[in-house]
């Protein structure tokens, strides 16, 4: 069986958790400090909060911006429900929009359609690692016409002066838009550290700060490292120092911080990152190689003049089907062994969504997802393992379209 994405556990990263345990500091502590700034180094953004995972970093981030009812949050259609529950969960209203027939990514087109002066966030997500088009995107914010719409309801979002943008960079990081990593790209990126993501914490995620002056992102980074312990003035590890003990509680936080564990993981990863991104680009190039012989393969962008994606997933479409048949198509390669998925569920199509949103208005999400299979793509996928991936795929498309 080859497996999809499963985390790569070696001996450097047994070793660092090991001396983590060994050390007796098991919770948010130097470690963590540590993975934090090797981040922002990597990532050349302002200042980094690590935390449990991406989710309550959206949430942190939204929370502190005072986003809530009477607001509106901007998100794509394609993406998984993740991005859209946290805007439930902040009370503001969930405002969906399509995407590109290209790239899976928003379509700032469609952004600006529905923009009205109770938006106050867009929150683009990089689909497979492939940056959005952040240029654009900061060309709508920053239009004037667009910022006389801007309604500010509190001092952190007057200091902004427009629309923020917030990006679900869950997959995205090692991706460049114009020369710039991701973290880099938005007022505020959030990774995800996720067991199935390119670099993983096991559970996980980072917070990445580049906002605009007069913000000042290192100010901003304690505040947000407070909210994620509760709203407690010092973490474990300040409290214990000799003498130490004291604390208050500034205000009603969240309790979402990253542990020493998880960062010991991190800081693995991120120091040897570079080759994983190399391998992976391999493989998708291998695909490519493979499959671009063949007029019902629609090979998914993972390069274009401005753009390199973290190459986090291969988002296979097969031109001319229906989704009836591409489940036929991963039911043949699921027998032989090799496991595919699909990314995502367009969240219109979920239950929990459907009372409030039509797939039908997201013609292009739907078009997307319903000829789209997944394909491994991993660090210790061999190029053995590589050929029988695509020669399953080739038979298994050829099978059904010959039905």
């Amino acid at each position: 069986m080859i497996p999809f994405s499963p985390p790569r556990i070696d001996q450097k990263i047994i070793d660092e958790v090991v001396d983590t345990l060994k050390s007796g500091w098991i919770t948010t502590g130097p470690k963590t400090l540590k993975f934090e700034n090797n981040l922002s180094q990597y990532c050349g953004n302002e200042a980094t909060v690590c935390v449990s995972a991406a989710t309550p970093g959206i949430q942190l981030v939204l929370s502190w911006l005072g986003i809530g009812e009477g607001d509106e949050v901007i998100i794509p259609s394609y993406t998984y429900c993740a991005t859209g529950n946290v805007v439930i969960h902040s009370g503001a209203k969930l405002i969906m929009v399509d995407v590109n027939e290209s790239d899976f990514n928003i379509s700032v087109s469609k952004i600006k359609e529905v923009i009205t002066e109770k938006t106050k966030v867009i929150m683009p997500v990089d689909i497979a690692g492939l940056p959005c088009d952040y240029g654009e995107i900061y060309d709508l914010v920053n239009d004037p016409e667009i910022k006389k719409l801007y309604s500010p309801n509190n001092k952190l979002q007057e200091m902004m002066g427009r629309i923020a943008v917030i990006s679900d960079s869950a997959h995205s990081i090692g991706a460049e838009y114009k020369g710039k990593k991701a973290g880099s790209l938005a007022d505020i990126s959030i990774f995800s550290f996720h067991a199935v993501k390119n670099l993983s914490t096991a559970e996980g995620g980072a917070i990445a700060l580049n906002l605009p002056k007069p913000f000042n992102n290192e100010s901003i980074r304690k505040q947000l490292k407070t909210m994620s312990l509760h709203g407690q003035s010092k973490d474990a590890f300040s409290k214990m120092q000799l003498g130490a003990w004291r604390y208050d509680v500034i205000e009603s936080g969240f309790k979402c911080n990253m542990t020493d564990i998880q960062a010991s993981m991190g800081l693995v990863e991120l120091d040897r990152y570079k080759g994983n991104l190399a391998r992976r680009r391999q493989i998708m190039e291998a695909y490519h190689k493979a499959f671009e012989k063949y007029d019902w393969a629609k090979l998914p962008v993972f390069e274009t003049k401005d753009k390199t994606s973290s190459f986090h997933l291969y988002l296979f479409r097969i031109n001319g089907i229906s989704e009836t048949e591409r489940d036929q198509i991963i039911q043949e390669i699921s027998e032989r062994e090799v496991a595919v998925n699909v990314h995502y569920m367009p969240v219109p199509m979920l239950t929990a969504f459907k009372s409030n949103f039509d797939i039908a208005d997201y013609p292009q999400t739907y078009a997307n997802f319903a000829c789209e299979i997944s394909l491994p793509v991993y660090f210790t996928l061999t190029d053995e393992q590589i050929n029988i991936v695509t020669s399953t795929v080739i038979e298994s498309v050829e099978k059904v379209l010959v039905k």
